[in-house]
């Protein structure tokens, strides 16, 4: 197993050293591929400072800001390109936490083989630590009308905190995931479970960000919910479609 932990990174040179620093310490034997967007604050010089004291430590510098559904892409390609095994996707935040991605590469590593596993908030044992009631509850609720939706076998298919098998990545048209902002998730979600990709989910504590400021507004929740709404319908209406042909055959 050779993992690539993926960090994008706009404007948190706040944070940046410590979760790198948790990674290190939680994970000794992953790389970490801190993907920056030519952050005004100047994190992507900090990256470099860290990988320059760290042979495992990797900076993609990136031109501006395109949102996290393209840094991600970025990030993947560049991963594709050398020989990861599996490739994770976490926050620079602190809002996803080192310490528990051991639990999410142990299930990676499963008997079953998983082609995603997502640190889910929503299983037994998952927990929102500092969320606004209000805040938990729009979440909830989206996943599960997008899961409503799209027939997704996962309760947390916005999260964030997971790990891909690099082989169903390759199975991906990454170039053709159009997403690019918070519904970016969702739609990897629905990506691997076209390709027959089984889905795992693990427990984890999604705190508050620990340093700087939130990047979500309410404009990202409604895209998402509309997004969802427009592929479903498509959906159904194929469906329909498919089930009055197969009639009219008969």
């Amino acid at each position: 197993m050779k993992v690539l932990v993926t960090i994008p990174t706009y404007n948190e040179a706040e944070s940046l050293p410590h979760i790198v620093e948790r990674v290190r310490t939680a994970t000794p034997h992953v790389e970490i591929l801190v993907v920056d967007d030519n952050s005004p604050d100047g994190t992507g010089q900090i990256a470099d400072r860290l990988a320059a004291q760290d042979p495992g430590i990797h900076v993609l510098h990136r031109a501006g800001k395109e949102g996290l559904g393209r840094a991600y892409i970025a990030a993947f390609q560049w991963a594709l390109g050398r020989d990861y095994t599996h490739v994770v996707e976490m926050d620079a935040d602190g809002s996803h936490r080192p310490e528990q991605l051991p639990a999410l590469l142990g299930r990676a590593l499963a008997p079953d083989g998983p082609a995603l596993v997502i640190g889910s908030r929503y299983v037994r044992g998952g927990e929102l630590v500092g969320w606004p009631k209000y805040r938990e509850l729009l979440s909830r609720a989206g996943n599960l009308y997008i899961k409503a939706c799209l027939g997704l076998p996962a309760s947390d298919v916005t999260a964030g905190y997971r790990v891909y098998r690099a082989d169903i990545l390759r199975l991906i048209e990454l170039d053709s995931v159009e997403a690019t902002g918070y519904f970016f998730q969702t739609a990897m979600t629905d990506r691997v479970h076209a390709c027959g990709g089984k889905i795992a989910e693990v427990p984890i504590s999604f705190a508050q960000r620990e340093a700087g400021e939130s990047k979500l507004s309410g404009n990202i929740f409604v895209e998402s919910f509309l997004t969802a709404t427009r592929m479903g319908a498509t959906r159904r209406a194929s469906q329909v479609k498919k089930l009055f042909t197969s009639f009219g055959a008969s």
